[in-house]
């Protein structure tokens, strides 16, 4: 499928997803959120992707924020619709999604775009990266779960700091907190970023899926991680990846993995 702000391409296993808005910082409008979310559902859904990948064109942003312009005269409810409508089809997809994705931050993620990799599994940051949530300096909060997922991931203090001083720090204090899992040159971001999904694509399909699951239950209210890591674990041993993965060990070679 053609898009207007996001472009897509397969590399083996890996889907790169690029928001490529580079004349506006790669910022987040309406179009840009519906096109990425059909881009992620798109990329989930092939049993030929087993990670994706998603960067911002060009060497300045990742996702500089959102498109304010679109949003500067909204009521109240006009507001809350916006940050509902984002949640549902974009960032709470992602998160639950069961096909790893890795965000590739290239210089600035602020606001919906700290939000955007907030969202995504792995992280990995240029050393030109800033990062920020600077809602607070426009008179607003962070709408796309910045407030929820930055405080699971680095604590409260951290979080308190970042979102209520609306400042920006670079990658490797957003490394320091545990923001970001890696830092690395801009030239290498995109080998990083290929090396950390090659060693996903050699699992299994199936277990990667069910561990993130498991892992993914911990931030969900009510639900009993444990016991829902107790049911992956199970479901497990009637994949086909499992029979593989366990008849390749005894037979000391490389498994197979079908992700069936």
């Amino acid at each position: 499928m053609n898009f207007e702000n996001v472009l897509v391409s397969t590399e083996g296993h890996i889907c790169y997803i690029t928001v490529n808005r580079p004349h506006k910082l790669n910022a987040l409008n309406r179009l840009t959120i519906r096109e990425l979310s059909q881009a992620m559902k798109d990329a989930s859904s092939s049993p030929e992707v087993r990670v994706i990948i998603l960067t911002g064109a060009g060497e300045k942003s990742f996702v500089a924020g959102a498109d304010i312009s679109e949003f500067a005269d909204f009521s109240d409810q006009e507001g809350q619709n916006l940050s509902e409508t984002g949640h549902q089809i974009l960032f709470n997809l992602i998160a639950e999604m069961q096909t790893p994705v890795i965000a590739a931050i290239n210089g600035f993620a602020l606001g919906g775009g700290l939000e955007l990799a907030l969202s995504c599994h792995i992280r990995v940051a240029s050393d030109n990266a800033k990062l920020g949530l600077p809602e607070v300096s426009l008179g607003l909060i962070p709408g796309y779960g910045g407030t929820q997922r930055l405080t699971l991931l680095v604590g409260s203090g951290n979080a308190m700091e970042l979102i209520t001083t609306a400042g920006m720090i670079d990658a490797h204090e957003a490394h320091r907190i545990g923001l970001v899992n890696h830092v690395c040159t801009q030239t290498e971001l995109k080998s990083k970023c290929a090396e950390i999904a090659m060693r996903i694509v050699r699992n299994s399909p199936t277990a990667v899926s069910a561990a993130m699951r498991a892992v993914s239950s911990v931030y969900t209210v009510d639900v009993d991680g444990f016991q829902v890591e107790i049911e992956a674990f199970g479901s497990c041993f009637g994949t086909d990846d499992f029979k593989e993965g366990t008849t390749s060990f005894l037979q000391k070679r490389k498994p197979r993995f079908t992700g069936e």
